[in-house]
């Protein structure tokens, strides 16, 4: 896979990934437009959607109807630290969901790629040219 920044002006970062372009910017207090979420709420979001696309994939393989099917996230910092602590991800599940899948879409949920990527980190290398 491959990436490509751009800069449109600011301090907004425009990545290309494919056919696709997501823009992020930084909140006015930190020189930039709030027109778009900083790259580390995308971080966050970026753990959020995979948890839920398992989530909804787990119902839609069952045939488990998902409406009132949702997913909330919570960040939780170190107050002296200021460091990430807990990442809470609540799973509300669709009324008539089969009690009997309440472990099993646990385990989907918990086996979402991103957060699988940073328990278990890459490598970083950087090349300046």
């Amino acid at each position: 896979m491959e990436l490509e920044m751009t800069f449109p002006g600011g301090v907004a970062v425009e990545t290309r990934i494919g056919e696709f372009t997501v823009r992020t910017d930084q909140p006015t207090g930190d020189g930039g437009g709030n027109s778009a979420p900083s790259p580390y709420a995308l971080f966050f979001a970026s753990i959020g959607t995979c948890a839920g696309f398992y989530a909804l994939r787990f119902c839609q393989v069952r045939k488990i109807d998902t409406a009132g099917l949702g997913v909330r996230m919570f960040v939780e910092r170190d107050e002296s630290s200021g460091k990430v602590a807990t990442i809470r991800i609540e799973v509300k599940l669709p009324p008539g969901f089969p009690e009997k899948y309440r472990g099993a879409i646990e385990r989907a949920v918990d086996s979402c790629t991103v957060k699988r990527t940073i328990l278990d980190p890459p490598r970083f290398e950087i090349v300046v040219r």
